[in-house]
């Protein structure tokens, strides 16, 4: 983040590796769907780079493990139906905050910040994970990769935050854990912040196109708050 530039007011904050670990939910989940099947279970380790990319991808690159594109596309509705019923019936139980989270929420918020979480998993598992976890109360919105038309690293869900708060995307920054994140934050116009524990979809977080890595929501908010003190 950088001199001469515009104070931050709100932040876009992702879900699944950025404030809690739910691979472990999927775990669950991919193997109840999988089970349906006639497959056999996978490994959180197999399935912690394919977090990301929203439900329908997740589904077709599970399946894809076993099946071709073919046997995929016939069978496709009904995994993600057993998909989404297990999802359901499991949300958050085995998901985990990450470290200073509810910390790193309340120092957003004491900046005067606006939140919005913006994720790429389904509104439906969205808004019961993050009242199940304590987290509603900190974001005035929250989008899921079904809200809109597209899902990141499309920026249209973080264009419509924009909107909604009424400000411009250079006073706005994107926190993630993903390059779909960066991605969307540049193509808004959005400051992005990146952290180092999450998925990536296996790549290395020094990889991404951010305006810094910081270990925690706790230093995001300490860095922003510097950010903006320099910048008023």
């Amino acid at each position: 983040m950088k001199h001469g530039a515009d104070t931050i007011r709100a932040a876009i904050i992702d879900l699944d590796g950025t404030m809690l670990h739910t691979v472990p939910d999927f775990e669950l989940a991919l193997n109840g769907m999988r089970a349906e099947f006639g497959l056999a279970p996978i490994t959180q380790q197999v399935i912690e780079p394919m977090v990301g990319k929203g439900s329908e991808k997740l589904i077709r690159d599970v399946l894809a493990l076993d099946l071709d594109t073919a046997r995929i596309d016939a069978v496709f509705d009904d995994a993600m139906a057993a998909y989404q019923r297990h999802y359901l019936a499991i949300n958050g139980e085995r998901a985990a905050l990450y470290p200073h989270v509810i910390e790193g929420l309340r120092a957003l918020k004491e900046l005067g910040l606006r939140l919005a979480c913006v994720t790429n998993k389904p509104i439906a598992f969205t808004l019961p994970l993050l009242a199940k976890k304590g987290l509603t109360e900190f974001f005035e919105l929250v989008y899921g990769g079904d809200s809109f038309p597209r899902k990141k690293p499309d920026p249209m869900p973080l264009l419509q935050v924009c909107r909604d708060f009424d400000l411009a995307p250079a006073r706005v920054v994107a926190i993630g854990d993903s390059s779909n994140d960066a991605e969307a934050a540049r193509a808004a116009g959005c400051f992005v912040l990146s952290v180092p524990y999450g998925y990536n979809h296996g790549k290395p977080v020094q990889t991404i196109n951010s305006d810094g890595i910081v270990d925690s929501l706790l230093a995001a908010a300490e860095l922003i708050s510097a950010h903006n003190k320099a910048n008023s």
